[in-house]
C-alpha cells in the first residue's frame, strides 16, 4: 500500500492540483490529509471539492475549525484571522458542515496515527525535540496507535524517532522505518511552506517496502498569489508564498 500524506493546503487550489497530477505518476493507493485545508489562500471550495471528488480522508486542522465556527480566532495573529473571516463569507454551507464533520485524528487502516498538531491538541505545535518527546509518551497512551504518527500544523517537514530511550531527528530522504522504533512525521505544506522552499511538500509512505519519501512539486505561485490580492486578503499573504515562509 502506499500512502500519499498531505497537510496544510490552506485554500491553495495550484498547490493542490500540482501535488495530484504528481500522484498519478507515484502509484498512489491512498491520500489522507491532515488538516488545514482552508485558510490563507482564495480557493476554499475549490479545495475542498476537489479532495472530496478524490476519496480523500481528511481531518480537521485549526483553521478549519475556526472557519467552521468550533471556535474564534481570537488567538490568531491578524493575517490568519482575517483570511478566517473572509473565508467565512466564501465558503459554501455544504463545504462548513464537511468542515464540521471531520474528525480532529484518524487511525488509518491500522498502520498510522493522524493527527494536525499535537497527539491530544489540534492547535499545539510539534516544534523540536521537547515537543517530540511528549507526544511520543502520549503516543503510548493511547492503545490504540501504533508506533507511527503523522502531524501537520508547522508546515516543515520533520521526522522524530525514538528507539527505546534515545530520540533523534531522522535524515536522508528517502528512509526506512527500523521494527521496534516509534516515529512522528510531518510532510510539509501544500499550500504555504515555511521552510524557505516555496515548492509545495508531501510524502509518500510505502507499507511493502517500509519507506518514507519525501516529495516536492512547483506550482503556479504568480497565480495564487494574484487571486489573494483580487479577494482583498492581506498583501503579506501573497508575498510570503514566493519566499516559502
Amino acid at each position: 500500500m502506499r500512502y500519499a500524506v498531505i497537510s496544510d493546503i490552506h485554500s491553495n487550489l495550484e498547490a493542490l492540483t500540482s501535488f495530484l497530477e504528481a500522484a498519478e505518476n507515484l502509484d498512489i493507493d491512498k491520500t489522507v490529509c491532515l488538516g488545514d485545508i482552508v485558510g490563507y489562500n482564495a480557493n476554499p471550495n475549490e479545495c475542498i471539492g476537489l479532495l472530496r471528488e478524490r476519496g480523500v480522508q481528511c481531518l480537521l486542522g485549526n483553521h478549519d475549525s475556526r472557519v467552521a465556527g468550533f471556535e474564534e480566532p481570537s488567538d490568531f495573529n491578524f493575517h490568519a484571522a482575517a483570511a478566517v473571516y473572509w473565508t467565512r463569507d466564501a465558503i459554501s454551507g455544504e463545504n462548513r458542515e464537511f468542515l464540521k464533520g471531520l474528525p480532529r485524528n484518524i487511525l488509518v487502516n491500522s498502520k498510522f496515527l493522524a493527527v494536525h498538531g499535537w497527539v491530544n491538541d489540534t492547535d499545539r505545535y510539534i516544534m523540536g525535540h521537547r515537543d517530540a518527546e511528549r507526544n511520543f509518551g502520549l503516543m503510548s497512551e493511547l492503545k490504540s496507535t501504533l508506533g507511527l504518527c503523522f502531524f501537520g500544523h508547522t508546515h516543515v517537514p520533520a521526522a522524530y524517532a525514538l528507539n527505546g530511550e534515545e530520540m533523534s531527528v531522522v535524515n536522508g530522504n528517502p528512509f526506512k522505518l527500523e521494527k521496534g522504533v516509534k516515529y512522528l512525521i510531518n510532510p510539509g505544506s501544500i499550500g504555504q511552506p515555511r521552510d524557505r522552499d516555496p515548492r509545495a511538500s508531501f510524502l509518500v509512505f510505502d507499507t511493502k517496502k517500509k519507506q518514507i519519501t519525501f516529495h516536492r512539486v512547483e506550482y503556479d505561485i504568480h497565480t495564487t498569489s494574484e487571486k489573494i490580492l483580487a479577494a482583498g486578503l492581506p498583501e503579506r499573504l501573497a508575498e510570503r508564498l514566493k519566499l516559502g515562509w
